[in-house]
């Protein structure tokens, strides 16, 4: 029997045969999934269809990586988090808790999907902002900077929230609204014709 170390003691694992990279006997992968050399899937984690899980990625616990979905750089997926249809989680993301990610939608950088959150359609969370609680982000929305979008709050169309903004409670960012903070205070940038 062949075993692996994911962090807690060596289980029970094979070398994934489109890759390489190590599962463990519990995950289940897909043979049209890929997993790089250097990825690792373990715990009760699934990835399937043409997903690809690579670089020093993680995936563990119950997630699920599906689709065209890709989980690469030092990402990291756990829990019962969802990345699906032709999402990317990269860089040193993280998505965790229930979690979704689909659609086209990228988590990068330092960023953070957590709890119940929903990010997707072509939106992008990075930098090192968190979406987390029961938000909503979608649309062609970006999140970046620190800003933090949560509560039951939605930002969607082609909303930017950066700086130091904080969307929370019941809040709806919509269309074309940009937030920044400075100096301790949000604004709302308004275009003058």
């Amino acid at each position: 029997m062949t075993t692996f170390d994911f962090g807690n003691g060596p289980v029970p694992a094979h070398n994934h045969p489109n890759g390489g990279g190590w599962v463990a006997d519990t995950a289940t992968v897909a043979k049209t999934a890929y997993v790089g050399p250097d990825a690792k899937v373990y715990g009760d984690a699934q990835v399937y269809g043409n997903a690809k899980v690579y670089g020093n990625a993680w995936v563990y616990g119950d997630a699920q990586v599906y689709g065209n979905a890709q989980v690469y750089g030092n990402a990291v997926v756990y829990g019962n988090a969802w990345v699906l249809a032709n999402a990317q989680v990269f860089d040193n993301a993280r998505v965790y808790g229930d979690a979704q990610v689909y659609g086209n939608a990228w988590v990068f950088a330092n960023a953070q999907v957590f709890d119940n959150a929903w990010v997707y359609g072509d939106t992008w969370v990075s930098g090192k902002a968190w979406v987390y609680g029961n938000a909503r982000v979608f649309g062609k929305a970006q999140v970046y900077g620190k800003a933090r979008v949560y509560g039951n709050a939605q930002v969607y169309g082609d909303t930017w929230v950066s700086g130091n903004a904080h969307v929370s409670d019941n809040a709806e960012v919509a269309e074309e609204d940009v937030f920044i903070e400075m100096n301790g205070k949000r604004y709302k940038l308004v275009e003058v014709e």
